[in-house]
């Protein structure tokens, strides 16, 4: 992709993009609150790795990465000196452009203007990184399916502890950690959302878990948004129904236009089909519903959420967001249906692999029996 997009040579301090560029992991969580790590890659070689001080070790063994360097402190939270540190990282890496690249083009993402500022003093012509990642990552190679599919096992099963957790008089955050703890403990890396609440804060969406008591009868919803087995997400989202009572029936329909909004726009998937296409297509939200839907229809999917976040179209307004589905990418699909007047809504969602000839539903975790009509 660097090639194709006249790239000769990239720097990311994003540890995703790190993960995917070389294969390299370490504190992931913690890289996400600064440029601790980062790493250079030239479009022929070499890839250099600036490891976090100490950590040098653990690339070793690793085809990505042919040499390790230890990472500066370029960013205020690593104190006194930090500008003149950024100063002469930027003099390093404008000289290995020299040597490895085309003299004073560089691609970069995930560093402070202290960083880009010396970048450009020392006379690097600065581009975005994030575009060629997003470009690269969108068509996923046989490797990273397969990694995925083992993925999406993986959290099916921790899906499968929490739902046995749910009970009334148990708090979401009790229940929510019960997903958690099966995902550590089975090679995942970290949810990357608390996406799991009941009862009224099931609507409007997007409450995280809290100290909430679930109530018999509750609506409970639930989204993986977990970075499962060698780092790749697995994204899915259910509701259930809390304790040994029927559902009612304002619940039984939330869930059945969730269901039904899901299971046709999945069948839109297919290779060659527009974005536009699409969203034309797609399940009309019922008015009284309207206001409060999923802010996108459909995702990308790969090391986490990403391109592409394909949105609704209305009529009578241009659809601004071109590109199709094509085989090789992952997507999923999303609904949620929420009701202000009941102030309760169903969250459900499925992951996709779009084929040369349609498209493979990867996660199969089942749909709550008592909330079907």
């Amino acid at each position: 992709m660097m090639r194709t997009q006249g790239v000769p040579a990239l720097l990311t301090s994003h540890p995703i993009n790190i993960l995917y560029a070389c294969g390299a992991r370490n504190m992931t969580v913690f890289s996400l609150m600064g440029p601790f790590r980062m790493v250079l890659i030239f479009a022929d070689g070499p890839a250099i790795l600036y490891e976090f001080a100490g950590c040098e070790h653990l690339a070793e063994g690793l085809s990505g990465v042919d040499e390790v360097r230890v990472a500066p402190g370029v960013t205020a939270l690593s104190g006194p000196g930090y500008l003149a540190s950024a100063r002469r990282f930027a003099d390093e890496i404008a000289a290995l452009c020299r040597v490895h690249g085309e003299g004073s083009e560089l691609a970069v993402e995930g560093f402070d203007p202290t960083v880009t500022d010396a970048l450009r003093a020392a006379r690097l012509h600065l581009s975005d990184a994030t575009e060629i990642f997003s470009k690269a990552r969108r068509i996923k190679t046989p490797v990273e399916i397969a990694t995925m599919r083992e993925a999406v096992r993986r959290v099916e099963a921790a899906a499968a502890d929490l739902e046995a957790a749910i009970a009334p008089g148990v708090s979401e955050v009790e229940v929510w950690a019960t997903f958690h703890r099966h995902l550590i403990a089975t090679e995942g890396e970290y949810v990357s959302t608390r996406l799991f609440q009941s009862g009224p804060r099931t609507f409007p969406y997007f409450q995280e878990a809290g100290a909430r008591l679930m109530q018999q009868g509750d609506l409970v919803c639930f989204d993986t948004d977990a970075l499962g087995w060698q780092g790749y997400a697995v994204d899915f989202s259910r509701s259930f129904l809390c304790g040994d009572v029927q559902a009612s029936a304002v619940q039984r329909d939330l869930y059945t236009r969730a269901h039904e909004q899901l299971q046709t726009n999945a069948a839109l998937l297919a290779p060659g089909i527009s974005y536009e296409q699409f969203a034309r297509a797609a399940w009309p939200v019922p008015a009284e519903n309207r206001g409060w839907g999923y802010y996108c229809l459909a995702h990308g999917l790969g090391l986490c959420g990403e391109y592409p976040y394909v949105p609704h179209a209305f009529a009578g307004h241009e659809y601004d967001f071109p590109g199709g589905f094509e085989p090789g990418m992952v997507i999923c699909v999303e609904s949620y249906i929420g009701a202000e007047a009941a102030a309760q809504g169903v969250k459900l969602e499925d992951q996709f692999l779009i084929t040369e000839t349609g498209a493979e539903r990867m996660t199969n975790y089942p749909f709550c029996k008592r909330l079907l009509s």
